[in-house]
């Protein structure tokens, strides 16, 4: 197990409590552009069992956003074209890992370690003393017990949470759901192309302006971080896997709530990636993660942005990392 995962409002990866380190930011270049793309929107299909289907076709990828991460390979703009595929229009919620559970016996990787990444806030004062903590990152506790039925350890549980993105869910434990179903992982490319809603170099899913008139468009934090969460869009932590307004393709929550899983090993070499259906390096010791969390905050990871990434490794589980399914069309 690597400590190679950014930490901070990221998924700190799993490896010694104490092991990961933080992202430094380094300011990008050049400004988004903006333009709808109504004959891609209008394009998707309707949804069907909990998925729609995309058109596919090239789109412009990555960023060089001022505001972006340069050393996390967000950039530079490049047009990549993916083929027609279904994804589901919410992340997979408590109440269908449940049903997987329940058929297939599976057992996740936080419940075979023994414990998973809770952010303190969240926990008693009891259980905060002595939970070891990332370096750097010190609002996450390493807690024993926690899984994704369980996700503050034991004594909590997921009742009144049904309808939540489930967490603690590693991506080994993703990729056994969506075999389950049939289904995979997306790529990175398609996450990006999905998350984007066939606006065209938006920073968010809906387009430039984080608040549009003062609503709140995605969960995350709002205050100062990590001392001081106003909450002021509704939740602390997660939120409904359908809670705010889908974007332009009907996708819920493709900015902030749970970071979310893809397919891809990580990579930040443009040069050598295919521009058709691309699929990130044949091997690697992280996998992408996309979307941002509850726990994301400009002044310290403002990756919430669509094009945004991160990385984590393939047996890492927090309390703020999520998945979705795609099929191949």
């Amino acid at each position: 197990m690597n400590d190679i995962a950014p930490a901070g409002c990221c998924s700190p990866g799993r490896g010694r409590p104490d092991g990961p380190s933080g992202a430094a930011p380094s300011a990008g270049q050049g400004q988004a552009r903006v333009a709808p793309a109504a004959s891609a929107v209008s394009a998707a299909q309707p949804v069907a069992d909990g998925m729609v289907l995309l058109p596919g076709g090239p789109f412009l990828m990555g960023s060089e956003d001022p505001d972006g991460f340069r050393a996390d390979g967000e950039g530079p703009v490049r047009e990549v074209r993916v083929s027609a595929f279904r994804i589901d229009t919410r992340a997979v919620s408590n109440e269908r890992f449940a049903e997987f559970v329940s058929a297939t016996g599976h057992v996740t990787e936080a419940e075979r370690f023994g414990w998973s990444y809770v952010f303190a806030g969240f926990l008693p004062a009891a259980l905060r003393r002595g939970a070891g903590r990332p370096d750097g990152a010190p609002w996450w506790c390493g807690v024993e017990g926690v899984r994704w039925d369980m996700p503050e350890g034991p004594g909590s549980g997921i009742e009144d949470r049904a309808d939540h993105p489930v967490v603690h869910v590693s991506w080994n434990d993703a990729r056994a759901y969506c075999r389950w179903v049939d289904a995979r992982l997306p790529t990175e490319a398609e996450w990006e192309y999905a998350a984007r809603g066939g606006l065209v170099q938006a920073r968010f899913p809906w387009g430039d302006e984080l608040t549009p008139d003062g609503e709140h468009r995605c969960n995350v934090w709002q205050g100062h971080f990590p001392t001081k969460n106003t909450a002021e869009d509704g939740y602390a932590g997660t939120a409904p896997v359908d809670a705010y307004q889908p974007n332009g393709y009907g996708l819920y929550n493709m900015a902030g709530n749970v970071w979310e899983w893809c397919q891809d090993w990580w990579s930040t070499d443009r040069q050598a990636a295919r521009r058709s259906d691309p699929r990130g390096p044949g091997t690697g010791d992280a996998k992408v993660i996309r979307g941002g969390s509850y726990l994301c905050h400009r002044s310290y990871c403002n990756r919430y942005r669509v094009a945004a990434r991160t990385r984590n490794t393939p047996d890492s589980t927090t309390g703020n990392l999520g998945f979705r399914c795609v099929r191949s069309a």
